[in-house]
């Protein structure tokens, strides 16, 4: 009896983790395509960022240091 209860207890212990590992792939699809969207975001923003930032022909313009009071 001892043995038939263990087997159902581990078989019980069984089905909960296949049922958790199905839950954690399901949230790390989620946050793969959460995160293949951000990096895509990123990418638009560092372009748009490069297209509006002005041109230097390898000449910095020096600032005036601010004035101290």
């Amino acid at each position: 009896m001892e043995l038939n209860q263990a087997i159902e207890t581990l078989e019980t212990r069984n089905a909960f983790q296949d049922d958790i590992i199905d839950q954690l792939n399901h949230e790390i699809t989620i946050h793969q395509n959460q995160l293949a969207e951000l990096k895509h975001q990123v990418s638009l923003l560092a372009n748009r960022i490069k297209e509006n930032a002005p041109e230097q022909d390898g000449k910095e313009e020096i600032e005036p240091p601010p004035p101290h009071y």
